[in-house]
């Protein structure tokens, strides 16, 4: 297969949307799983928005000047997220997906980010052992969580949307429970309307870029991360993600109805700390 990578650019948002919703399509119907996009048109959105967002670093393969799959890499912060990364049913398992993954390695090293990260469907072996022999190793299981929206206020932790000036507080927040902050996300989050904050005793306790597949979540403690759970209008994406392990705040979810949509994997190359404190990551990290 003569494959051959190039940078994305906005105009391929309509084939690269389509492969990406063929792609998951055809893995999750494989297995039984609910498919992660509903309709190619949410593809070419998401397509869309990934292609003309100047914090993320988009390739493209193609074989024979045709588009066969792309890759992506958020660059808005010190630690890379890499995907979604789709590749046409009729060309898998023939190096494509390999290829793609190791353009973002190596677009990483060069950027000089301290670590890349991502998450994959536990169900689907071959992309496991695939980022296992790039060297990713398996950090923490992750429940994909749905349902309708939970409307619940917990007293003295009261949720409202960021702002500007929140940033530094956000980012020092996230750097104490990680080791360093996700401002580009947050920044964008604010820009869009979908971040929040949690108050509690006069500070910001908890913030959330969204409680989405694509959201990411950093607090103190789980009460932080179950207000803003609690005052989530909807879940975008099919919902959100909550690592397994933390049984306090999974059980909560599932006694409050959630319901278990799948498994997932998050996976590292470079820096990693063991979070020191609460957590909901988003489908990048």
């Amino acid at each position: 297969m003569n494959l051959v990578l190039r940078p994305g650019v906005p105009g391929d948002a309509e084939i690269c949307g389509s492969i990406c919703f063929e792609a998951f399509k055809a893995i999750s119907s494989e297995h039984n799983f609910p498919w992660d996009l509903p309709s190619a048109e949410v593809g070419i959105e998401l397509m869309r928005g990934l292609l003309n967002n100047p914090g993320s670093h988009a390739v493209v393969a193609e074989v024979d000047g045709r588009i066969v799959g792309s890759n992506f890499l958020d660059e808005r912060g010190p630690i890379g997220g890499i995907g979604p990364i789709t590749v046409d049913p009729a060309l898998q398992n023939r190096g494509a997906g390999r290829r793609l993954m190791l353009a973002m390695i190596e677009r990483a090293a060069e950027k000089g980010l301290a670590g890349v990260r991502l998450l994959q469907s536990a169900y689907h072996n071959r992309s496991l052992c695939l980022y296992t022999d790039l060297g990713f190793d398996s950090r923490e299981a992750v429940s994909k969580i749905n349902g309708r929206p939970l409307a619940i206020k917990f007293s003295g932790y009261d949720v409202r949307e960021a702002n500007e000036a929140d940033v530094a507080k956000c980012n020092e927040l996230c750097e104490r429970v990680h080791g360093h902050h996700r401002g580009g996300e947050l920044r964008d989050a604010i820009a869009q309307g979908t971040g929040c904050v949690v108050e509690h005793l006069g500070k910001i306790t908890a913030y959330t870029t969204g409680i989405a597949f694509f959201g990411h979540t950093v607090a103190a403690t789980n009460q932080g991360v179950m207000a803003l759970i609690g005052a989530a209008s909807a879940f975008p994406g099919g919902g959100f993600l909550v690592p397994t392990r933390n049984g306090e705040l999974f059980r909560w979810c599932l006694r409050n109805k959630l319901r278990l949509v799948h498994q997932m994997t998050l996976m590292t190359i470079g820096l990693y700390n063991e979070p020191a404190g609460a957590y909901l990551p988003s489908v990048l990290y």
